[in-house]
């Protein structure tokens, strides 16, 4: 479903990304894991068309698609931090982005909209909400449009325990749906709650690239933090 081969990036002296070479399949939700500027963010940025690569592949339903755009339908995006005009109301938000989009998708998700009671501060400007609340217009966001492939950035940050909870139940939902999720969290246990897989990434190379499961029974250990702690070690 999604693959990327030989894929390099660098900025100046630093090499962001190092010949990535990985598949996913739709039904998998893998998560991105390493320390701060191991190349995580770079390799999603790349997916989502944010930055050009120096050499490298990237393919979602086995089409290229570097310099292309159309692909990015396919796709929801959670940013950590969204960044949103500060004197539109949070209805304005929802209006604009589904004009944007509107001859790109024949279904509306609704179901976050509604957990989350965005009809409650729909009136309120972007500036005036607080973090989490602002979590939560990114998330309703990037699943509205019914998208196959979701890349989730920290989701979980800034998020009060129920939208946390919440938000966790939808994606595993999708998931359930066979839907591809990407996910990068410094939340060990959210990651184990709602991922498949594991990809970790040291200066910019894939270090291993592996299922929760695998990982497990390789170390020995029974919580993924353990399991990556250990191999961490010896990486």
């Amino acid at each position: 479903m999604l693959e990327s081969t030989l894929l390099s990036k660098s900025f100046g002296k630093l090499k962001a990304l190092d010949n990535v070479s990985i598949r996913m399949e739709a039904g998998q939700a893998v998560s991105l894991v390493g320390p701060n500027g191991s190349g995580k963010t770079t390799f999603l940025k790349c997916l989502l068309g944010l930055v050009i690569p120096d050499s490298g592949a990237i393919k979602l339903y086995e089409q290229q698609i570097l310099g292309t755009w159309d692909y990015r339908r396919h796709i929801g995006y959670m940013p950590q931090i969204g960044r949103y005009p500060d004197n539109m109301r949070v209805g304005q938000v929802f209006d604009m982005v589904k004009e944007i989009r509107r001859d790109t998708f024949t279904h509306l998700d609704d179901d976050l909209i509604k957990a989350f009671e965005v009809d409650k501060f729909a009136h309120k400007t972007m500036r005036t909400l607080s973090g989490g609340t602002r979590q939560k217009v990114s998330a309703c966001l990037a699943f509205m449009f019914d998208p196959d492939v979701l890349v989730l950035d920290e989701p979980t940050a800034g998020l009060d325990p129920l939208a946390s909870e919440i938000l966790k139940e939808k994606v595993l939902a999708e998931k359930a749906k066979g839907k591809l999720v990407l996910v990068t969290s410094h939340i060990l246990s959210d990651l184990e709650e709602l991922t498949t897989d594991v990809m970790y990434i040291i200066e910019g190379k894939v270090q291993f690239y592996q299922s929760i499961e695998q990982l497990k029974s390789r170390t020995g250990e029974d919580k993924l933090n353990r399991a990556l702690a250990q191999i961490m070690r010896g990486v």
